[in-house]
């Protein structure tokens, strides 16, 4: 591609000034944020905030997670919103587990991905083609989907053994890989509880044990999507439709065809995360069971700032936090009250040092009732562990929202023949 399509594509400076955070100052919060997690365990006796299974079950409820918020960077780069992930989520479940009952566990995640596709379609026509304004297409199709499945269940699964009218018969299992003497080993240092190295040797023995194969292809999709988008010809005329679509199309690009191969990209892999759900997490379909991670993983994007990695780091906030209620859910979650007030303190100093001073004395008020929360109950109630992925997902879209930069022309009308 010529220099001219490339200046034309690339993305406007970030106001202020900000300068991006490089790899080695990324890795070194993630060092830091470890050692608080470590020190907040120590503190509280939760051991169990870091062990291998708490970490294997938090990628596990991340990856359908990642895969919405996938879905959704890729529509919105080439400037079309995609608030219908949750529904192709749902049409990958039903899809999925529909055939992979009867075909196997593989054809299972091609009709998932093809369920998704479809949805990814249908928006993209109603959005692309007819105009049609990108939120309301996106409710549309989430509402269609549940709809479609539960009508579609009443013929394929009502009547079939270990079936009904709300939920498919049992699906074969994934083969899942663990790598033996690394797992072992690991699981035995992270049950010395010591003070980081324990943790460490938890999150790597989560990562190495009983790992499905549906995963690992899950996680290379992520520097696969970074690479197509970013290193690509294809890629950069597809950030070019999110950006300025207008000048685009005076440089030559099908705006209209990169925006359908990104939205339908978009729904085959929320579609992929739907099949996740019901081939690897559950092994069967069930009405609902997505539960709004297709929102969460469009919160998951806008938290990464429309950036795989982010995006990724997002999801596996998410899915941590949705896994600590299924291993000692109340004590877990408490530890996290201390947790989340010791970051709030951290906060208020980088908000004075920034003369917010507003903000520090919120953020100093909301510490105080936390480490009061804390030091006043044992527990957390049921009802607050079952919201606590939906409420970090609030807290974290409010605090990051000002770092956030969206694609230009994302969810802007477009139509063709503007640019000539």
């Amino acid at each position: 591609m010529s220099t001219s399509k490339a200046i034309a594509a690339r993305p406007a400076p970030l106001k202020g000034g900000r300068r991006k955070l490089t790899l080695p100052v990324v890795l070194l919060i993630i060092a830091g944020g470890l050692a608080l997690v470590s020190l907040v365990r120590l503190i509280s006796g939760a051991d169990d905030v870091t062990s291998v299974g708490q970490v294997a079950g938090a990628l596990e409820l991340a990856v359908p997670i990642g895969l919405a918020g996938l879905g959704g960077l890729w529509a919105e780069r080439a400037g079309v919103v995609n608030i219908g992930l949750e529904g192709m989520m749902v049409l990958g479940t039903w899809f999925g587990a529909w055939a992979g009952f009867q075909w196997g566990p593989w054809m299972g995640v091609l009709f998932g991905i093809l369920g998704g596709c479809l949805g990814g379609l249908l928006h993209a026509v109603i959005t692309v083609t007819f105009g049609v304004n990108h939120i309301v297409s996106g409710v549309a199709i989430n509402i269609l989907a549940v709809g479609v499945t539960r009508y579609l269940s009443n013929f394929a699964f009502d009547g079939v053994q270990g079936g009904s009218s709300k939920q498919s018969p049992r699906i074969d299992p994934i083969d899942k890989i663990t790598i033996p003497g690394l797992s072992d080993w690991m699981q035995d240092l992270q049950q010395q509880h010591w003070f980081l190295v324990s943790d460490i040797a938890g999150i790597v023995g989560g990562l190495v044990t009983g790992l499905s194969l549906l995963t690992l292809l899950a996680l290379a999709l992520i520097p696969a999507t970074w690479w197509i988008l970013w290193r690509t010809s294809f890629g950069l005329r597809l950030r070019s439709c999110g950006e300025s679509p207008v000048a685009a199309e005076t440089l030559g690009v099908n705006v209209y065809k990169y925006k359908y191969i990104a939205v339908t990209v978009s729904g085959g892999l929320a579609g992929l995360g739907g099949a996740f759900l019901a081939i690897v997490a559950t092994g069967i379909y069930q009405e609902g069971q997505t539960g709004g991670r297709g929102y969460i993983g469009l919160a998951a994007m806008i938290f990464g700032n429309w950036m795989p990695g982010g995006m990724a780091l997002g999801a596996g906030l998410f899915g941590f936090t949705d896994s600590l209620k299924l291993r000692g859910g109340a004590e877990n979650v408490h530890a996290m009250l201390l947790l989340l007030a010791i970051l709030l303190v951290i906060a208020v100093f980088w908000q004075l040092y920034k003369k917010k001073y507003v903000a520090a004395v919120i953020s100093a008020a909301v510490s105080a009732l936390l480490f009061t929360w804390y030091l006043l109950t044992d527990q957390v109630p049921s009802q607050f562990v079952d919201a606590a992925p939906y409420v970090t997902t609030l807290l974290v879209l409010s605090l990051s929202a000002q770092r956030l930069r969206m694609p230009k022309a994302n969810g802007a009308p477009y139509r063709k023949g503007e640019g000539k």
